[in-house]
Order: C-alpha cells, then structure tokens, then sequence
C-alpha cells in the first residue's frame, strides 16, 4: 500500500479489525520509510453483474431499476418497502451464489415473478403484464390460470 505521505510502497499493520459489520476489515498501517500512520479498508471484491437484453445488448445490472418495476407493480398494495428490498436480495444472493456474471433479462423477470407470485397476486400480475408484455385479454387470464 502506498503511504500517502511520502509515496513509499511498503508498509507494516500495526491494529486490523471488522468493519461495517463485517463486510470490511480496518486496517492501521506503518510506513516503513517516514513512519507515517494511515488507515485502509479492505473490501471483498464485487464483479458486477450483466444483464443480457432480448435483444442481445447488455447493460449493467441496476438494482434501483428492478426496484422501481417491482414499486410500479405493488402500487397500492400492502407491501412495504423493507419486502421488496428483502426480495432483491435474496435475487441478489442467489445469483451470485450461482457464480453467475451474466444473467437474460428473462431469467432476472421469472426470478422476479416467483418471489411476487409468494408476496401479492395482484402485483404479480402487475408485473407480469408489463414483463411478458401481454398483448390481449388471452395472455392474461392464462396468465391468472397458471396462479391457481
């Protein structure tokens, strides 16, 4: 780690404990050269996650994206908050307990839809709609059918 003070590569740990409950560990250095002190963190790395479009594009998984699809679909339903972000992130943890660095925008909506199906029938019809882009009445009530 480089001392900020005079730039020198090597230093030694003097203190190390968890920090922000664990999810990162402080760590109070020496600096070999001027015995300047500092402070570092060290984080697990994080690999985003790709989303990969119907059609064929990508983009960077946004989770304040699905938030905002999934508050459209519980409008006015007795749903806080505190759930949806509970339901983001279990989808969260089992993609990346699956390894996974890319996921189909398809794969990330059923995802979705089985945890809203356990919530809110009428969300998750909300969503579905929008998601499977339901173009007739048909698509609907197969759509409530599948439910039962």
């Amino acid at each position: 780690m480089r001392c900020p003070s005079c730039s020198h590569l090597e230093s030694k740990v003097v203190d190390s404990r968890p920090s922000e409950d664990g999810a990162a560990i402080r760590r109070r250095r020496e600096c070999l050269a001027c015995g300047h002190r500092f402070t570092t963190y060290e984080r697990l790395g994080d690999n985003p996650l790709i989303i990969i479009k119907s059609d064929g594009s990508s983009e960077a998984y946004d989770r304040q994206k699905l938030m905002r699809g999934l508050l459209i679909a519980c409008a006015k339903r007795p749903i806080s908050p505190e759930q949806l972000s509970s339901l983001i992130d279990s989808i969260e943890t089992e993609l990346r307990n699956t390894s996974r660095n890319e996921i189909g925008s398809k794969d990330l909506g059923d995802m979705a839809l089985v945890r809203l199906a356990k919530l809110d029938d009428v969300a998750y019809v909300r969503f579905a709609s929008v998601y499977k882009d339901f173009q007739n009445v048909e698509e609907f009530a197969a759509a409530l059918e599948g439910m039962n």
